[in-house]
């Protein structure tokens, strides 16, 4: 489930100010040397800051996103020229050949629906080249991240040029099995608009992951830890033989 913080156009063109630290992509950078991946799918790009990086050293980019204002954002950021924007998802992708996909942060875990997930997989299988890879994070379950989303903890105003002050936070809506539903909620200062954004994660066992992953055609050559957020995350390395 897409949040309206990617669709919703006010959202989405606060959302790099709300979050500007991305050094949890150093790690997929590293991949894409240690790889030498010269094509990238850059599968839910959201407002393009991975795929604008990539675009900079000379990499071929395709991001794809279904969230058509987060797009829009990517589209008029400097250099967005160079990276080939589709407003759509992994399961309906026009004939790619490419080295590398990845799904960064939250996006594997967004793809909560069995079905999609599986269509998903099969997409980005199609789309690599024999030999490519797809690499992506989902947090471990163990670590039950969602019990850190409160208030309390995630409270914070933020000074955004041409906007003003936004103050957000998030909670949590509900916990069923491996789904976790949470609602972030952003107050605008200056006119005191409130708007909301619900999304639904799924937390997946490393098991279940690895099996959908061998299911669909791939092998899994490792799964590494995260070096910024060490034992909470795993992150799969799964190629196309």
């Amino acid at each position: 489930m897409v949040g309206d913080c990617f669709r919703h156009p006010r959202l989405a063109e606060i959302y790099d100010p709300l979050d500007p630290d991305r050094g949890d992509l150093d790690a997929y950078l590293s991949m894409v040397d240690e790889f030498e991946a010269r094509r990238v799918l850059d599968i839910g790009c959201g407002t393009g800051v991975f795929a604008l990086l990539l675009a900079e050293r000379g990499v071929e980019v395709v991001g794809v996103d279904p969230a058509q204002a987060s797009v829009d954002v990517a589209r008029a950021k400097p250099g967005s020229g160079r990276v080939r924007w589709i407003c759509g998802d992994a399961t309906n992708l026009p004939p790619l050949r490419a080295d590398l996909a990845t799904m960064t942060a939250n996006v594997a875990q967004e793809i909560a629906d069995p079905q999609e997930w599986r269509k998903t997989l099969r997409g980005v299988h199609g789309a690599l080249r024999p030999g490519g890879r797809l690499v992506f994070e989902t947090r471990d379950p163990a670590g039950r991240a969602w019990e850190e989303w409160t208030r309390e903890r995630s409270f914070r105003v933020t000074a955004i040029p041409g906007v003003g002050s936004v103050e957000s936070w998030v909670r949590v809506t509900g916990v069923s099995g491996p789904l976790v539903s949470f609602r972030w909620t952003y107050r605008f200062a200056a006119e005191g608009q409130v708007l909301t954004s619900d999304s639904t994660l799924r937390f997946r066992e490393r098991e279940e992951v690895e099996q959908d992953l061998k299911a669909h055609g791939y092998v899994v050559d490792d799964v590494r830890d995260t070096p910024d957020r060490p034992g909470r995350e795993l992150v799969f390395l799964a190629r196309r033989p």
